[in-house]
């Protein structure tokens, strides 16, 4: 018997001896991998390919992970086993950590593969030895190995684009469930702290929001006037409204307060008043993060719904995983179970029952439409998750489809076929990209053009340069020639006198 072992710094093959003796048990295996002297006698290592490099270390380890056979590791193995002849069975097995490795080996090379207890008590006393199997390794290189390849093995793993990191929509559609009950409850605090000194303003002001607004201008019910009249209608929205509130301060019936209590319910008001408002910037945020992350789901269902979809199944990963019967029925799991139980009828629909298309079907076709439904968010779902490009064409065309679908429950109209949609939406991302590209080329074609009249305009300022240059030699010999002339002149006369 062989073993085969990946470590951080290459591959190891080694031979396993002894085997009637320790009859495949995994107690004296265990009881042996401690003791390196009697592990040794049983273990041998027969060959060692390391690594060329933290790259091919990584590209390799990526490959036994996965299941796949590298070239390097076929030809490693099939040079250093015995070689076996055509016809006939091997009569040695190989020991391998992961099942998956070994099909693939035997597919290969038709060398059986075994993974078991006692294999992996063999690969565990390997590691825990390799350092003395390895003679020319020295002190802490083997542990520099591990460190750099568990980094970038991991790294490589978590790689993902910061933008479509849908943990943040998690976190923010379960902040905004919590923003919707603390408003609502805080704002009823308001209502009730408020109407022991105005009680009428509740019946005239119903909006919780708007109720906070007006009581923070108020303050005191004795001192509205006619002034109030312009800041409470840009409020309210309505100028009878507002005088009706100002009347009703003339008249209220509601008690005093003290100028502390007053502050203290006005201080409550805004803190009410600021939720509310960083709960629209937090829903914005959610709106911006799901056409990141999950454009045709948004687009199809809706961001709150696509987003309460996400968060429950954990990620959009695991939502794209679930089948459409799941997802139908997402959130309705006591229900299912309650159901299941008294064998009663189970649920139709979970979450996607805040969607607006169940609502708009009658009731006898909202279980139909809620599985056609939850058909069409899987399949967005997936293209969400899985795409490498961000678009909300399949979402529209999926959206429409259900459309169609509410069409044909009410009117009898024949929907379109998902083939012909689909078909429709890829050509016409196709004519996109085509028309991108040639938009793309024609600008490159442009910045050539200018480029090159550029270059142009250089050549042309280097080539007036040179002539330029060369006139002013030409000038400066000449001058240089007629001062020469001159001396010689007066030297000729010089001699004559």
């Amino acid at each position: 018997m062989f073993l085969l072992s990946e470590s951080s710094s290459g591959y190891l093959l080694l031979e396993v001896h002894g085997l009637d003796e320790i009859g495949q048990n995994t107690e004296a295996v265990r009881s042996s991998v401690s003791d390196l002297s009697r592990f040794g006698r049983v273990v041998q290592l027969i060959a060692f390919h390391p690594y060329q490099s933290a790259l091919d270390a990584l590209n390799q380890i990526n490959a036994v992970s996965e299941g796949y056979m590298s070239d390097e590791l076929r030809s490693f193995v099939e040079l250093n086993l015995p070689k076996v002849k055509e016809g006939k069975k091997p009569k040695f097995s190989l020991g391998v950590s992961e099942p998956k490795i070994g099909s693939c080996i035997f597919e290969a090379t038709k060398i059986p593969c075994q993974s078991n207890e006692f294999v992996h008590e063999l690969l565990r006393g390997v590691r825990q030895h390799f350092d003395r199997f390895i003679k020319d390794l020295k002190p802490g290189d083997l542990e520099k190995a591990q460190l750099g390849l568990a980094h970038s093995y991991s790294r490589a793993k978590v790689k993902f684009n910061v933008n479509r990191v849908d943990n943040m929509v998690i976190q923010a559609i379960f902040l905004l469930d919590t923003l919707d009950k603390d408003i609502n409850s805080f704002a009823m605090r308001v209502r009730e702290w408020y109407s022991w000194h105005f009680p009428e303003l509740v019946k005239i002001v119903n909006d919780n929001y708007l109720y906070a607004r007006v009581s923070k201008i108020i303050v005191d019910k004795s001192k509205l006037s006619e002034e109030h009249v312009p800041m409470l209608t840009e409020i309210l929205g309505d100028e009878d409204k507002a005088r009706e509130v100002v009347e009703a301060g003339k008249a209220s019936m509601g008690q005093d307060l003290s100028p502390v209590d007053l502050i203290n319910v006005q201080s409550f008001a805004q803190r009410v008043m600021d939720l509310a408002d960083y709960r629209k910037k937090l829903y914005d945020y959610l709106v911006t993060k799901m056409s990141d992350i999950a454009p045709n789901l948004a687009s199809l269902i809706g961001e709150m719904v696509g987003a309460r979809l996400i968060s429950h199944a954990g990620s959009l990963t695991n939502l794209a995983k679930c089948p459409s019967s799941t997802l139908q029925i997402l959130g309705a799991e006591k229900a299912l179970f309650r159901a299941l139980k008294t064998r009663g009828n189970t649920p139709k629909y979970g979450l996607i029952f805040h969607s607006s298309f169940i609502s708009r079907a009658s009731a006898k076709n909202k279980g139909r439409i809620a599985r056609f439904l939850a058909n069409k968010c899987s399949i967005a779902s997936r293209i969400d998750c899985f795409s490498d490009s961000s678009t909300t064409a399949f979402g529209e065309k999926l959206r429409e489809q259900v459309e169609e679908r509410l069409d044909f429950y009410d009117k009898g109209v024949a929907p379109r076929k998902n083939v012909d949609v689909m078909k429709e939406v890829m050509e016409n991302l196709e004519k996109k990209d085509e028309g991108e590209k040639t938009v793309e080329a024609s600008e490159k074609k442009k910045k050539r053009k200018t480029e090159e009249k550029e270059e142009e305009k250089e050549e042309e300022k280097s080539k007036k340069k040179k002539k330029k240059s060369k006139v002013v030699e030409g000038e400066e010999l000449t001058t240089e020639n007629g001062h020469s002339k001159k001396k010689k002149k007066k030297t000729k006369s010089q001699d004559d006198e």
